[in-house]
């Protein structure tokens, strides 16, 4: 695991504003339901989705199935960008996470990864695991894991904040 460097900027941050402790990034990130993944379409234009995702040993993972738009724009590009938060302007904290996302195949870790979908989620989320895949109703998922290049946070209210936390 790295450990990030911490750098607060001031430009964007209340008086006496200090960046989270790491530990309490990775609380946050590891109890978000919810991301919004920013993925590029061959073309060059944006392409963001909503999705589920586990933080687990100092990665996001995220599944999509081989034909949707994401996988195939990670096909070309795998660069992205996982954003959480609230949508109130002065309570709460977002992130974004910054990294290249790597496809996960080693069915004993995807069974690992499986088993934490489905302690997160809940029993809808339950993934048979095979031949480097999900496999849940109707298709099979990739598994994508996105060690951190860059974190980005922001604190909403006072004091607001903006840390970014660079992975060296």
């Amino acid at each position: 695991m790295r450990t990030p460097r911490a750098e607060l900027d001031p430009r964007y941050s209340s008086e006496g504003a200090v960046p989270p402790d790491w530990a309490e990034t990775e609380a946050l990130l590891a109890a978000s339901e919810l991301f919004w993944i920013s993925t590029v379409r061959p073309d060059g234009r944006p392409h963001v989705t909503p999705l589920p995702a586990v933080w687990q040993d100092g990665a996001l993972h995220f599944c999509t199935g081989p034909r949707e738009r994401k996988a195939r724009n990670l096909a070309d590009n795998p660069h992205v960008a996982l954003t959480t938060g609230t949508n109130i302007w002065n309570k709460g904290y977002d992130l974004v996470v910054e990294g290249v996302a790597a496809r996960v195949t080693d069915d004993a870790r995807l069974r690992e990864l499986a088993a934490a979908w489905e302690a997160k989620y809940g029993s809808f989320w339950h993934f048979e695991v095979g031949n480097g895949c999900f496999h849940h109703g109707p298709g099979d998922a990739f598994v994508f894991s996105v060690a951190p290049d860059t974190v980005f946070g922001f604190g909403k209210g006072e004091p607001f904040s903006q840390t970014r936390w660079r992975f060296e």
